[in-house]
């Protein structure tokens, strides 16, 4: 079964779940990382998420997986945080960093930059808009290699 086809019958069968306990389900990544192969699930709420709440997931993750058994090989299953520096990519994701400061890098230089910071003012399913100083941007998200929340401490 394909890499891709794994991920999606994950993600359907963990929804539930994760959603049951008001979590987000961020993504499901499947990958061969030296001689094993490793099924994550990255869940995230609102102030964080605990280890007690990754393993509530992985308890009822792990039984359904032995019972519909969508991997034939042996592999390594976690159940994680995506962490506060992870690259926005769901609704969930531009809603919590609006009026937020944050690093987009580009595929190509915009004006001579392929990184750009700026506060995200706006977002559609389409385009993100930044505001730096005086100066507003409007970027195509299938310009953007990566946008994440820019941590200062």
């Amino acid at each position: 079964m394909s890499k891709r086809k794994v991920e999606d019958i994950v993600f359907d069968l963990a929804k539930p779940i994760v959603d049951r306990y008001s979590f987000e389900l961020v993504e499901v990544e499947y990958k061969k990382e030296g001689n094993d192969w490793y099924l994550r699930l990255y869940i995230d709420k609102d102030g964080g998420i605990a280890i007690d709440d990754c393993q509530k997931v992985s308890e009822e993750m792990s039984d359904i997986l032995d019972e519909v058994d969508p991997i034939e090989h042996a592999y390594i299953f976690e159940v994680s945080s995506p962490g506060i520096d992870r690259p926005l990519k769901t609704e969930w994701d531009y809603k919590k960093n609006h009026n937020k400061l944050v690093e987009v890098k580009l595929f190509s230089p915009m004006d001579g930059k392929k990184l750009i910071e700026g506060i995200l003012t706006s977002y559609t399913e389409d385009t993100v808009e930044l505001e730096q100083e005086q100066n507003r941007l409007t970027i195509s998200k299938k310009d953007i290699a990566i946008i994440r929340p820019v941590i200062k401490f």
